[in-house]
């Protein structure tokens, strides 16, 4: 008599099919972000998520829950890019006026390179920040962000450079507002102030002044670091002002 062998039919992985779920997550999730960041939070229907993420509206309320929880999921995830890619930047603490200063172009550049950062949490605050208050992670990037300032101005005051008296978070502040500022509103004050502030030299100019600006700040009034006298040599952003701009300045003295 013959034995037959039975053949086992080649079954799918369950990695495969974890990564499979994880790719439609992820997908759904980058669509969010541009449809969001392009209609606003009533604007960005389920419908037009679904249609850019080439799936269906079942699998958004699958993953997460509700358009709601998929918003909050948004805001989590840009704010964990932001801080990603500011753990990768080389700062040296051991040198706290270039780290700072490394820190400084870091938020400005990040917010001039990620539009939809800014104009996902415009929208945010229109709505008061209600959505990202329900997020426990968003305020763990909050608290990174403000250790790296606080390490720097702790050794800047080990060193006798910097005050020992700063509040890290209101450094914090002070960089964070200066950049987003001046993004979030830069077509408006374009035509406020009559100047072109997306040119290039526009935005060298502000990104000195807001670096002389944070370390005058910081600085020990009697550390003059061997500086020279600011009447004595103009300071990188008096360089970079356009002469329009000092005439009506100057004309307002």
């Amino acid at each position: 008599m013959t034995t037959r062998k039975t053949v086992a039919k080649p079954q799918r992985k369950t990695g495969v099919r974890e990564a499979a779920a994880q790719a439609t997550r992820d997908a759904i999730l980058k669509a969010a972000t541009k449809v969001f960041a392009k209609y606003g939070y009533e604007g960005g229907s389920v419908e037009k998520i679904s249609r850019a993420a080439k799936s269906y509206d079942r699998m958004i309320y699958y993953y997460f829950g509700s358009k709601e929880g998929l918003f909050v999921a948004v805001l989590e995830g840009i704010y964990q890019r932001m801080d990603e890619a500011e753990a990768a930047i080389a700062l040296d603490a051991s040198r706290p006026v270039e780290a700072l200063t490394g820190v400084i172009r870091f938020v400005h550049g990040y917010y001039r390179r990620n539009p939809d950062f800014v104009t996902l949490l415009n929208t945010e605050n229109l709505h008061k920040g209600r959505h990202i208050a329900r997020s426990v992670r968003a305020r763990e990037y909050s608290s990174r962000a403000v250790a790296i300032i606080a390490d720097i101005l702790a050794a800047g005051a080990a060193q006798g450079l910097f005050r020992a008296d700063l509040v890290a978070r209101d450094v914090y502040l002070l960089i964070a507002a200066s950049g987003y500022f001046y993004t979030s509103n830069r077509y408006t004050l374009t035509t406020f102030l009559d100047e072109a502030l997306d040119a290039p030299d526009k935005v060298a100019h502000w990104e000195d002044f807001v670096i002389e600006a944070v370390l005058r700040t910081v600085r020990l009034e009697d550390a003059a670091d061997n500086d020279t006298s600011p009447h004595e040599e103009s300071k990188p952003w008096q360089k970079s002002q356009p002469a329009a701009s000092r005439a009506r300045s100057s004309s307002r003295t």
